[in-house]
């Protein structure tokens, strides 16, 4: 390799030359070094444009949390729910276990027992929302679409072990019989173009 050409500074257009100074011994040269790197005229046109846009009206790029909040999108994974059926107005789990045994976090913990008419009941169902990465994988892989993952985002706890029951997660019988529940919002559930997206297999006449 020559390097003739960048000993002598003859370097192509491609590239540009640039000096470094060399470092100030004397305290007196590392403090004028430190004034001129600091004081630029560019500080003061960034702090300009800064204070401009403060002062100007109807400038606010944000809102008055808690009082107003940005829309969030359905599929956002938030804290969970548990839909009942609309024609019993039970809960729509079935306590099958996919959820507890694909979560991840190791969060859900579900109690089941045989009901008197031989089908599996569910008798606890758990959560720690300590514990819950918010994955989505329960709300995907329910067979009944029960669980799904809401849009409320605000739960805090004073406690260290935050856990919250089956009560807390099942829609309230007074939303339900008011009909406010939607049978498939949320992260897991059906999109509204689900039935457009199924294809027909080269079986179906």
């Amino acid at each position: 390799m020559d390097f003739t050409n960048y000993n002598n500074r003859n370097v192509s257009a491609d590239y540009k030359y640039i000096e470094i100074d060399e470092t100030p011994t004397l305290w007196s040269d590392k403090f004028k070094r430190v004034m001129k790197r600091t004081f630029k005229g560019e500080l003061f046109v960034g702090l300009w444009v800064v204070f401009r846009e403060m002062i100007k009206r109807g400038n606010s790029h944000t809102i008055l949390y808690p009082l107003e909040k940005l829309p969030i999108s359905p599929r956002y994974r938030a804290l969970h729910e548990i839909k009942r059926l609309v024609e019993s107005g039970n809960q729509a789990c079935i306590g099958c276990g996919l959820c507890e045994k694909i979560c991840i976090a190791n969060c859900i913990q579900i109690d089941t027992k045989y009901g008197s008419k031989g089908r599996k009941v569910v008798r606890g169902y758990t959560i720690n929302l300590g514990r819950c990465i918010y994955c989505g994988y329960c709300a995907e892989v329910c067979p009944e679409l029960a669980i799904t993952h809401g849009q409320d985002y605000e739960n805090v706890s004073e406690q260290r072990a935050h856990f919250t029951s089956m009560s807390e997660l099942v829609t309230p019988m007074d939303i339900f019989k008011a009909g406010k529940q939607e049978q498939y919002p949320g992260f897991g559930a059906l999109s509204d173009n689900a039935d457009d997206n199924v294809k027909k297999t080269p079986l179906a006449y």
